[in-house]
């Protein structure tokens, strides 16, 4: 509206100056001061300024408040073997081919790793089954970190066992979890006897 005015002024004065002299004050006093439209200017394009700032900080702020979004991260998964894994001449992930659960996606079944999409506490469970004329001992494993297992010892007199460990775990983001058979060892993957689950506690 400003800039309008501004020209409209503008056109009214130079169609007097072509006309010659006669009408120019009358045109010049009916148009508003030129210096207080001009300062009128100035102050709207510094609020303009102002706004596309304030509009710059709020989507930052929004885009921050979603990337802290709580996301939901839940799996569970299970051998769905028929028989014994292992043993192996070296340490092997246990490989649970088949997720019950898998929100979030966090969670390979083709490795057995579950990958940390956010940083956060998560909680870690794992069971086995087993015959007890074999050693068995998993490691829920944190990257190459060893976190907590489930050992047991061989016999001859025993015919099954049955073990169970968990954890809290900090992770951050991109940080890989796995349960881990140790060399020389095995479990029993008769159907989901033998399980891996987790889900995301607290998100930082």
């Amino acid at each position: 509206m400003l800039l309008l005015t501004l020209l409209l002024c503008g056109a009214h004065l130079a169609q007097d100056v072509a006309a010659g002299t006669q009408g120019v004050g009358e045109s010049a006093s009916s148009c508003p001061d030129i210096g207080s439209l001009q300062r009128e200017l100035r102050a709207l394009m510094e609020r303009q300024t102002s706004v596309e700032a304030s509009l710059t900080d709020a989507q930052s702020q929004i885009a921050e408040l979603n990337s802290k979004a709580k996301s939901t991260v839940v799996f569970s998964a299970t051998t769905d073997e028929i028989g014994a894994f292992g043993p192996f001449n070296t340490h092997t992930n246990i490989l649970y081919k088949k997720a019950i659960t898998n929100v979030g996606g966090a969670y390979n079944p083709s490795t057995g790793i579950f990958t940390a999409p956010v940083s956060g506490i998560y909680y870690f469970s794992f069971f086995s089954h087993s015959g007890g004329n074999r050693f068995v001992y998993l490691q829920l494993m944190k990257n190459e970190e060893f976190i907590v297992g489930i050992y047991d010892h061989q016999t001859s007199h025993d015919g099954a066992d049955n073990g169970a460990n968990a954890a809290f775990v900090q992770l951050r983001q991109g940080d890989q979890v796995s349960v881990r058979l140790t060399a020389n060892t095995q479990v029993w993957g008769e159907g989901s006897l033998t399980t891996f689950s987790g889900f995301l506690l607290s998100q930082e």
